[in-house]
């Protein structure tokens, strides 16, 4: 089994492990991070550095943040990608692929569990109480994301442009999402190339490393626009009547998905939303902002809303395939092409595309969170209305002003919502 590289070799120890016992000691770690990693991606990312660098001396400060700075730049969940690097240096391929898993398995059992409650029980009056406090919240979430992102990706005028252009033609045109990212990354090629070409040597090679960061799936979007799209009815825990005839979409849908999550887990929202809602008839709006809800409540990568996804479409193996099929692209990118990342982030014409990514980010997800409000603000009732879109901006003030962490704000509006459900 391949082991890393000196790119990345590991600070020096007194004793020299055993691959098992470092295998077993990644297991336990990431197990129990993935079951209390509440706090959303820079809360796993900092709980991982306590781990490994503080608790543990495994590496070097400066081999965590090149680490966490590579995880940063790839499409994918940062924090589950900064595990699978963790585990990658300190066991090689192996490690990673433990380290990944047991992360993401215990969030992946905790939405498996809830989607089964989720649809068994939709429809009772309390579920949709509870929900009609959750669902504000994720609202605000997303748009308390879309303000810090917003900060830290618009610098000038021109990503102010970017961003409102894929804004407008996502939601007015309804452009291929994937498509308005490559667009957005080669406007900035064009407004931030750089102004000198990059010296001859290594680094210059790794432009060619570009490649698979880009739409390396381009004949998936074509796969899925000749896909049979229907909705779809819960038809049991397992699912097994529905999973042979829906293996290849959810598949195929998943990994483009993986492969495309610029700037943080919540870019998912887009993604998906487009897909699943639209595109495809698999769920209603209302049930989709119900899964991100139960993503933000529980611990680990929101991305495990796939595995809503994933359980509806076709039960309890549905969730299995949607889960390993979105972060099968992460592994890959961590556990095969790790030692050219480094060089490749220091290229400036990556760093272009992905100035000019960002705010197309940024616009996507103002683009699906409107239609997404609006489901989830405007209730039957005018006093169940007033109701969500008070907690909502309570919720967005919470976020933004006083900076409260998204997982307890989750079972405050849940809470909020069951006592005003009751009421009104």
């Amino acid at each position: 089994m391949s082991q890393p590289s000196e790119l990345n070799s590991p600070a020096v120890e007194p004793v020299q492990e055993s691959l098992s016992a470092r295998l077993k000691e990644l297991a336990r770690l990431f197990l129990k991070l993935g079951a209390i990693g509440f706090g959303g991606p820079q809360a796993h990312i900092a709980m991982i550095h306590d781990e490994a660098v503080v608790r543990r001396g495994w590496f070097t400060e400066e081999q965590f943040l090149e680490g966490v700075a590579i995880c940063e730049m790839l499409p994918g969940p940062a924090s589950t990608q900064t595990g699978i690097y963790t585990g990658y240096l300190r066991a090689g391929q192996l490690g990673a692929l433990v380290a990944g898993l047991c992360f993401i398995a215990p969030a992946f059992l905790i939405v498996l569990a809830l989607s089964w409650a989720y649809f068994k029980f939709q429809g009772v009056p309390q579920i949709e109480d509870l929900f009609l406090g959750i669902s504000p919240v994720v609202i605000a979430i997303i748009f308390g994301f879309c303000w810090k992102l917003g900060k830290k990706a618009i610098k000038d005028w021109q990503g102010v442009a970017i961003a409102l252009t894929v804004l407008i033609l996502s939601l007015v045109f309804r452009i291929n999402i994937l498509l308005l990212f490559l667009l957005a990354g080669l406007a900035g090629l064009a407004i931030y190339r750089p102004t000198s070409p990059p010296p001859a040597g290594p680094s210059s090679r790794t432009s060619a490393w570009l490649a698979p960061l880009l739409p390396i799936t381009q004949g998936i979007p074509n796969l899925l626009a000749n896909v049979t799209a229907e909705p779809i009815a819960v038809t049991g825990f397992w699912g097994l009547d529905r999973i042979q005839e829906y293996l290849v979409p959810l598949t195929t849908f998943f990994l483009k998905t993986g492969a495309f999550i610029f700037g943080g887990g919540l870019v998912i929202i887009p993604l998906l939303e487009t897909a699943v809602v639209n595109d495809f008839g698999w769920m209603t709006r209302n049930e989709f902002i119900d899964g991100v809800a139960l993503g933000e409540l529980t611990p680990g990568p929101v991305v495990i809303t796939a595995a809503f996804v994933g359980y509806k479409v076709a039960g309890a193996l549905g969730a299995l395939v949607a889960t390993i099929a979105i972060f099968t692209p992460s592994f890959l990118f961590i556990m095969f092409a790790s030692p050219f990342l480094v060089r490749l982030r220091q290229n400036p014409w990556v760093k272009s595309f992905l100035k000019g990514v960002m705010p197309g980010v940024l616009g996507a997800i103002a683009a699906a969170a409107i239609p997404l409000a609006a489901a989830a603000l405007l209730q039957d009732t005018v006093p169940r209305t007033v109701v969500a879109v008070t907690v909502g901006l309570a919720a967005l003030v919470a976020l933004v002003r006083f900076r409260c962490p998204t997982w307890q704000l989750v079972p405050v509006g849940a809470i909020v919502g069951l006592v005003a459900g009751a009421i009104v």
